[in-house]
């Protein structure tokens, strides 16, 4: 009868383990899940401007951290529309703040050509530039464009894809304008994550990182 019982409490624990160990979100990424923290980040290049850290945005009600870069087709297709989301919030009263974060490191998305394409483009948020590439580690991501949006807790409330189509004609779901609304209003929206469309990021390994470094320094230094 003892070793009946013993059997069905741990049997009852198992389940009910399994039960709460099963994520609302993080199907898609590897690394966060909905609610979680979000990372933050020191003093990145800004190609607008001045240098700007995570807590340059502490008053801000939601924040959207947009992972992007200049070379990959389907970033440079979004450009339009996180420029028309940034604009319709700072219009608006409701103090979101939108910033874009480039961490690739070939050619056409390094520091200068950032300066030339956000010039080009006017972006109104700001584009930083992480050369360690240790901040899209450290949220999961895996793709440009994709999109992460934080509530005033700095909680990760929803992540991926902008919307639901990469034909902004023929969109019909507004992913990351869902989450701001939802998470200005407290509320959790219906969608917390989908599969981010778009380039890999190209992550270097340890050896590719020395040797772009190493390539770096030869070009301060001629």
């Amino acid at each position: 009868m003892r070793y009946g019982l013993l059997i069905a409490a741990l049997l009852c624990f198992w389940l009910t383990s399994g039960i709460e160990s099963q994520s609302i979100a993080g199907e898609f990424n590897e690394v966060k899940s909905y609610l979680d923290p979000a990372p933050e980040w020191e003093s990145l290049p800004n190609a607008n401007g001045d240098p700007l850290a995570f807590s340059d945005f502490k008053d801000a009600n939601v924040l959207v951290v947009a992972f992007t870069c200049n070379s990959c087709p389907y970033a440079v297709d979004y450009e339009d529309r996180l420029i028309h989301l940034t604009e319709h919030y700072k219009a608006s009263d409701k103090n979101v703040q939108v910033v874009a974060i480039n961490v690739n490191l070939v050619d056409a998305d390094l520091l200068d050509a950032m300066k030339v394409r956000a010039k080009e483009k006017s972006f109104p948020f700001p584009y930083l530039f992480d050369e360690t590439q240790q901040i899209a580690r450290a949220y999961g991501a895996s793709r440009t464009p994709e999109f992460f949006v934080l509530n005033k807790d700095r909680q990760i409330v929803y992540m991926g894809a902008f919307d639901d189509d990469t034909n902004a004609d023929q969109t019909s779901k507004h992913y990351v304008k869902d989450a701001i609304e939802a998470a200005l209003k407290g509320d959790r929206q219906e969608v917390v994550e989908t599969v981010p469309i778009g380039c890999s990021i190209r992550f270097l390994s340890e050896r590719e990182m020395d040797r772009y470094k190493k390539k770096q320094a030869r070009k301060k230094n001629s």
